[in-house]
């Protein structure tokens, strides 16, 4: 199939600048994966539309403010989006202009409101897919509790404001671990509120988080033609015992509907299982696309997605293409919000 295949026309109004006044208060097109029927409810629907006694499976990672905004030597500006640490003060990144900011280059890490240095960052070497591996010098041990602290959430780039105060609580989930390096929200996990998942633990669902550490897999666009063509850069997972322990046995006789809150933790259940058991650990490069068999899921909550993206293309590997792009065209004929801090979709019986 042909990235051609994914695209839709969306106008640029329905692109969620801010997120809704509650989180719990966005619109949700229910749509059935069986029978290709929808329904226009709303996220505090959830507990009565997720069947009874499902476990629901979020990715509780923490987004971090791994945008650092850069003064080159000669004035000129730049950035850098810090991926991944690699201990004492050296991360792996992606920086612009690539073509400025090569091995042996330096900058000052500046306040972009006010100019003033808060660190400065040395460019180390060259990685695959474009990155660099970058050092990071401060006043302080470096670590990702410092990164947060002369950094800036990294909000995608279709939000055309910095990142402000709201949007330090709400581009963060409410059960985000301490943990995590994550570069971009799990944003289906943006709509629930303590009550909310109080009133599905009331329903007898479980809440069983994973974390993947979301990174260029998840929202590096696709630019070859042909899907098959197209790299997906790796992205690390972690499963706790505790949520394997109530998972594992689900997965292998299917007695408790499953769904996943997102499709970062759909890609971690499905990169995770072998068929017998989850892997705690270890990094997932999946790509799914239509003809893909889900094993994990049988239901799935997402946001709305970019076209000819790579969530949009999953979306439709669990609808069918003809049936994913009616869904959004309907969405797009009623106003819906879209991206991260839109609303959402329930895929029911997605498997």
């Amino acid at each position: 199939m042909l990235r051609s295949d994914f695209h839709f026309d969306l106008p640029p109004e329905l692109i969620a600048q801010d997120p809704a006044p509650d989180r719990d208060g966005a619109r949700l097109l229910v749509v059935d994966g069986r029978t290709g029927t929808w329904a226009h409810r709303t996220i505090r629907d959830l507990p009565e539309l997720v069947p009874a006694g499902s476990l629901c499976v979020p990715n509780d990672v923490r987004v971090r403010h791994a945008r650092l905004f850069l003064r080159r030597g000669g004035g000129g500006a730049g950035e850098a989006l810090l991926l991944r640490s690699l201990g004492d003060g050296v991360f792996e990144a992606l920086v612009k202009p690539g073509a400025r900011l090569k091995p042996g280059a330096s900058a000052a890490v500046v306040d972009p409101v006010t100019g003033a240095d808060l660190a400065r960052i040395e460019v180390l070497g060259t990685l695959p897919e474009g990155l660099r591996t970058v050092r990071v010098h401060a006043d302080h041990d470096l670590d990702w509790d410092e990164i947060d602290r002369i950094g800036r959430l990294p909000l995608p780039p279709y939000i055309e404001h910095l990142a402000q105060a709201e949007d330090e609580s709400r581009y963060q989930t409410v059960f985000a671990a301490r943990e995590g390096e994550a570069v971009a929200a799990p944003t289906a996990g943006l709509h629930f509120t303590p009550e909310l998942i109080a009133a599905l633990r009331a329903r007898g669902c479980g809440w069983h988080p994973v974390r993947l550490h979301v990174g260029l897999g998840t929202f590096r666009p696709m630019t070859a033609e042909r899907l098959e063509d197209h790299a997906m850069h790796a992205e690390r997972f972690e499963i706790p015992e505790a949520t394997a322990a109530v998972v594992e046995p689900v997965l292998r006789d299917h007695a408790r509907p499953l769904l996943c809150v997102g499709t970062t933790s759909l890609r971690t259940l499905e990169g995770a299982w072998d068929g017998r058991s989850l892997a705690r650990e270890g990094a997932t490069r999946l790509f799914i696309t239509p003809g893909y068999q889900l094993r994990t899921a049988d239901h799935l909550l997402t946001n709305f997605h970019l076209p000819e993206s790579t969530l949009f293309v999953l979306v439709s590997a669990l609808l069918g293409l003809d049936r994913a792009q009616a869904a959004y065209a309907e969405a797009i004929r009623e106003q819906y919000r879209f991206f991260s801090y839109g609303d959402a979709m329930l895929i029911l019986n997605a498997r």
